[in-house]
């Protein structure tokens, strides 16, 4: 907070993304491969991360305003936007032969999720831009 002049400077923050590892994470055998269809009910959604209440708390309490990009539960619906299986093109002989314990269910495809991330950017920084004007 001491060193930033919010005169000059626009902070902005992207919280934390979701995976969605089955059966358990991504060191202990978890999938994602079988998932095709994004969450449409909220009642099967993970809980919202305690780290993620602590973190918007101090950024409440700071000084200098903080732009939230609070992407955590907007990806928690897309369980099915995870690379899985489909993350590499050449895979090793380990890999080929069982593609299920190499999953990546962290990273995100394009386009996408991520694409929803820059449109979020994008609009706060017009919003930023018309403030600026405005003064």
């Amino acid at each position: 907070d001491a060193n930033v002049n919010p005169k000059k400077t626009t902070v902005l923050f992207r919280g934390y993304s979701a995976s969605h590892f089955s059966g358990g994470q991504w060191n202990s055998g978890g999938s994602c491969d079988k998932e095709t269809e994004p969450i449409r009910n909220e009642q099967y959604l993970s809980t919202y991360p305690p780290k993620m209440s602590i973190l918007e708390d101090v950024i409440h309490k700071m000084k200098t305003p903080v732009v939230y990009l609070n992407i955590t539960r907007m990806t928690d619906y897309r369980k099915d936007a995870h690379p899985s299986i489909y993350r590499k093109r050449n895979l090793t002989e380990d890999e080929r032969r069982s593609p299920e314990r190499y999953q990546d269910c962290s990273h995100w495809c394009l386009p996408g999720v991520p694409d929803s991330w820059n449109e979020l950017l994008y609009a706060q920084l017009l919003i930023k831009q018309h403030q600026m004007l405005q003064q």
